[in-house]
């Protein structure tokens, strides 16, 4: 069975060798570019022609951009800052035959590396993720800045990891989060989310305890500690920029 992989990316000249490298298995590889101003069109055409340029219209939609360019049926979709281990490639390949179409999309295991070490805990991993489906089958149900995928049928899981390269230090963490907090604030605004005053003071320690404590994020040393207290922080600024648009604070 012949599977399309897809790309989107922005300026990731840090990480689409690796990525795309790791998708040399698949029938075709197509990616979608928001214009990038860094060498990543270049490094781009050394692994596809399939290679087109949209102006970003938010992770769901250019997502579902992309997968409505390939040729196949099987579409497998990676993040510019991810890879596919040896492992989850073959698996691919031998699952999809020995199941015969049973199933309509797969999930894989995201196995995350942050500050120096692998994260084993605190709800980042096992972080199931579902990759690899029927494009007549499926569809990007996700809220921006975060994308969903969900199939009709049944879905199976594979035993192989994505690795995630996520963010390269703390700054890149603290300029993510306050990025992804403005995109989700927006979202609550146009859904008419009312601001309530104890969801800020009482959720972001609600989710340090869950991260740290329930899953067991502490086990991840000093890097488990950081993901907790930003996840809290997340969780508050959200609600703070939710407030501060709603009283016409917020500037453009």
């Amino acid at each position: 069975m012949k599977v399309s992989a897809v790309v989107v990316c922005f300026n990731e000249e840090e990480n689409i060798e690796r990525c795309l490298k790791s998708l040399e298995w698949a029938d075709e590889i197509v990616v979608v570019d928001s214009f990038s101003t860094d060498n990543t069109i270049s490094i781009c055409k050394r692994y596809t022609d399939r290679i087109y340029q949209r102006k970003w219209p938010g992770i769901n939609k250019q997502k579902e951009f992309a997968v409505s360019l390939t040729r196949n049926e099987w579409v497998f979709v990676l993040d510019a800052d991810e890879e596919v281990s040896r492992e989850l490639r073959d698996e691919i390949r031998e699952r999809l035959e020995a199941d015969n179409g049973r199933y309509d999309g797969y999930m894989a295991k995201r196995h995350t590396y942050y500050l120096g070490r692998w994260i084993n805990h605190g709800g980042w991993y096992p972080d199931y993720k579902l990759r690899l489906f029927k494009k007549s089958r499926g569809r990007f149900v996700g809220e921006d800045p975060h994308d969903k995928i969900e199939v009709l049928g049944e879905v199976g899981k594979l035993k192989g990891e994505i690795y995630h390269y996520t963010y390269k230090d703390i700054s890149h963490h603290i300029r993510t989060i306050n990025s992804f907090s403005d995109v989700v604030s927006d979202v609550l605004l146009k859904k008419r989310e009312k601001f309530i005053l104890t969801k800020m003071l009482l959720k972001p320690p609600i989710k340090f305890l869950e991260t740290y404590i329930y899953k067991l994020g502490f086990l991840d040393g000093i890097p488990g500690l950081i993901i907790s207290v930003l996840s809290s922080y997340y969780v508050f600024l959200k609600y703070a920029k939710l407030w501060e648009k709603k009283n016409g604070i917020y500037r453009s």
